[in-house]
């Protein structure tokens, strides 16, 4: 019985380590295994998830540092008092940490490696091509276009920025259904995204909404401006549904929100668009200015760029345990690492490649 202890959690670490490998090395096999299994894994645990009213996996996470900080007092309290009892403590110790260790790689295993392995969305739905920058000029001069004509149309505060009128889980579903003949994956069971309530430590880390897989819920930020959430939710619904690359979440984020009913998600899609379209123009050298590039509208300009009130960090400043500028250093380094070890080379810089995507969409290869 003892051994069984030990060798269960190995066995099941070995096999978790041949998944790896296959899905390394296979790509039919990781897109079977996003097609066919993982949405048996998701839809009966994000409705269990789901049934909390809190987010699980927040809770999980803190519940996990104090059972770390008390077990490891405890340890030493046990290794004190108890001194010929040191081997039993020991193994125990021993024994519970393989089996934490065991839970962890196989729920990131099934939940989040293998899923950076399956075809590239642009090489499944999209025919290889290059773009150039009159394409991208008419891909901004579009979304300022679209962005300006919807601005009008969406409710605003007394300071003039946007206000979400629309029911934000209901509408993300319904979005991403709507999507899901072209996109199949899409279909099916969708939990509501919850609000994380460590939202300042979120805001120090720059997350507007974060994919848990270790309970599979969509989680966002609720510090942030309104005219982020519509995007955000849908972006974290798509990993849900498998698209565990940013670029592609955030696609299917826009093509998701710009073909809602709702003007809210319209609007949403193309300001968040926007920004990743306004970048690249800008590290191509384009002059944003010039005769033949849109004008951005007085509300779209003030919508644009935003994500965290200024006011938001003046009243919960004494919530700083850590300074925000170390925080970001070492999300921005974890957030890379953590995406050049999955694969993808370009690490965080691959959210950019949302544009090459938008490109692939608007002007196919003919």
């Amino acid at each position: 019985m003892k051994q069984k202890r030990v060798i269960i959690p190995l066995f099941i670490i070995l096999f978790m380590i041949i998944l790896n490998v296959i899905a390394w090395n296979s790509t039919a096999f990781s897109d079977f295994y996003v097609a066919k299994i993982f949405p048996l894994i998701m839809t009966p645990f994000s409705f269990l998830t789901g049934l909390f009213p809190f987010s699980v996996g927040e809770f999980l996470i803190k519940l996990g540092i104090i059972v770390l900080i008390a077990g490891i007092l405890l340890f030493i309290i046990l290794m004190l008092a108890k001194k010929n009892s040191r081997r039993k403590i020991l193994s125990f110790y021993g024994v519970a940490a393989l089996w934490i260790a065991t839970y962890i790689f196989s729920t990131l295993t099934t939940n989040f490696f293998i899923l950076y392995h399956c075809t590239r969305f642009s090489d499944k739905y999209f025919q290889e091509s290059e773009h150039n920058d009159e394409q991208l000029i008419e891909l901004y001069n579009l979304l300022v276009k679209n962005a300006n004509e919807l601005s009008d149309d969406v409710e605003r505060d007394e300071n003039g920025f946007f206000v979400l009128s629309d029911k934000l889980s209901p509408n993300a579903k319904a979005s991403l259904k709507n999507i899901s003949d072209e996109y199949p994956l899409l279909s099916g069971y969708y939990p509501n995204a919850k609000a994380i309530s460590s939202d300042y430590f979120m805001s120090q880390n720059s997350l507007l909404g974060i994919y848990f897989p270790f309970s599979l819920e969509a989680n966002y930020n609720p510090a942030i401006y309104d005219i982020n959430l519509p995007y955000t939710v849908s972006h974290e619904f798509a990993h849900l549904k498998g698209f565990i690359q940013e670029d592609e979440a955030g696609f299917i984020a826009y093509i998701a929100c710009i073909n809602s009913d709702s003007d809210d998600f319209r609007y949403s899609a193309c300001i968040n668009a926007l920004e990743y379209v306004y970048n690249e123009m800008c590290r191509s050298g384009i002059d944003i200015y010039g005769e033949d590039i849109n004008r951005i509208s007085e509300s779209v300009d003030r919508d644009l760029f935003k994500y965290i009130p200024e006011e938001y960090w003046e009243e919960n400043e004494e919530k700083e345990i850590i300074s925000t500028e170390t925080v970001e250093v070492i999300s921005d380094f974890t957030i890379d690492t953590s995406l050049k070890l999955n694969g993808v080379d370009d690490g965080a810089k691959s959210y950019d490649r949302m544009v090459n995507l938008l490109l692939d969409y608007y002007f196919p290869a003919e």
